[in-house]
């Protein structure tokens, strides 16, 4: 074997399970669909029943392997469930994304009320929390895995306008950091993809409005918004033997914005 083939062979994912949350469009539609083009089988999950079978049901037209379960983030039974369901489906979990994500207010903190406070919190720090514990033993069981967080750019440095969604992305990384102290000695990795601006429907609030748009673009080096597909060639790369020796790691993908 060449040494060209050895290293193309470790991004393959052949016989690996993932499972991608907040999948049924956007950023996680596009790593679900990396993940299945390099030979995953993966769970796509969302809110929605009919979302993620629909997501699912395109990546089988392409000749895919692909399921959808939908579970809500913010409900504990509900993350319970989606684990139990992965595990009767496929035998195991590999590799699992946690990218579900809510921001019900846009404005300064003080509009933050309980209600969204805690609604941040329970979907984008308590859910990932909770679905990593229960999929630990099974990752544990199968020799280790790849776990990735994907947080943000604001959970480095606050954004305008989604302060409480920026305090729990930051939190996030801490986790991702604490996850990977912890279960490196099982052999799981853990992981944080940082996002920039990606043109997707749930930051049209941040793109939609011009003045802020042309304030992000003249912070970003490459002079673009992001794309989702932007973000699917890091997660292979996380999810794969490519990246055996990186685990808690803080990647951003955001065009050089931090770096301006």
């Amino acid at each position: 074997m060449t040494s060209q083939n050895h290293i193309r062979n470790l991004f393959e994912l052949d016989g690996k399970i993932a499972l991608v949350t907040g999948a049924s469009k956007g950023i996680g539609e596009a790593m679900a669909r990396g993940l299945a083009e390099f030979g995953a089988k993966v769970v796509v999950s969302s809110r929605k029943a009919d979302a993620v079978e629909a997501v699912a049901e395109s990546f089988k037209a392409d000749g895919l392997e692909a399921s959808g379960i939908a579970a809500n983030m913010g409900r504990a039974e509900d993350i319970a469930a989606l684990m139990d369901k992965v595990v009767g489906v496929y035998g195991g979990l590999d590799i699992l994304i946690n990218n579900a994500a809510t921001n019900p207010v846009y404005g300064p903190i003080q509009q933050t009320d309980e209600r969204a406070f805690d609604k941040i919190i329970d979907v984008n720090l308590k859910g990932p929390h909770e679905l990593c514990k229960r999929a630990y033993p099974v990752l544990k069981d199968r020799g280790g895995g790849s776990i990735m967080h994907i947080s943000s750019i604001g959970g480095l440095t606050p954004e305008k306008g989604i302060g409480m969604y920026s305090v729990s992305k930051a939190a996030l990384i801490s986790l991702t950091k604490v996850m990977a102290q912890d279960w490196g000695p099982d052999n799981i990795r853990v992981n944080a993809i940082c996002p920039g601006l990606i043109k997707t429907k749930f930051s049209e609030a941040l793109w939609s409005d011009e003045a802020n748009l042309k304030r992000f673009l003249h912070s970003i080096p490459l002079g673009r918004l992001g794309r989702a597909d932007d973000i699917a060639g890091l997660a292979v790369y996380l999810a794969s033997d490519a990246s055996t020796y990186c685990t808690g790691g803080v990647y951003m993908v955001d065009g050089g914005y931090a770096a301006s």
